[in-house]
């Protein structure tokens, strides 16, 4: 099936291609999803007809989950210990599959805005676009 190409509403900011992104969608139109499966990225999108295959996501969104992750579990493996008397034992039953569950679903989102911003800034093939912006009157 050949996609519709068509003169999509391209982001006016870097942080709305970014939104696109991590919401799942194309960071170009916004329209089509930019994910087939749960981390394999579309090879075009189904709406204005980007061509996905270029991005070099690779590793940076699992360490961008890593580090996330990490950082929202710090303060409250802190809690535990110091303001709990819980053993050791039961922290990690209830930390181990938090920081799991949080790493999974981070991958996507991150993954997304890395593709996101891979394209915005034209990085690895891709073209970089821009928002047309309206003409600036000058001040009186």
């Amino acid at each position: 099936m050949i996609p519709i190409v068509c003169s999509p509403a391209l982001p006016a900011t870097f942080w709305r291609a970014v939104q696109r992104g991590v919401r799942g969608r194309c960071p170009r139109c916004g329209e089509a999803p930019l994910f087939r499966k749960w981390l394999k990225s579309q090879e075009r999108c189904a709406h204005c007809g980007q061509d996905w295959s270029h991005h070099r996501a690779d590793d940076f969104p699992a360490y961008i989950a890593m580090l996330l992750t990490g950082h929202l579990l710090a303060p409250v493996m802190i809690a535990l210990t110091l303001d709990l008397d819980l053993s050791p034992a039961v922290i990690l039953a209830l930390l181990l599959p938090t920081a799991v569950a949080m790493m999974l679903a981070m991958l996507g989102p991150a993954k997304g805005a890395v593709i996101a911003a891979q394209w915005w800034h034209g990085l690895h093939g891709f073209t970089r676009e821009r928002a047309a912006l309206a003409p600036q009157s000058p001040s009186q």
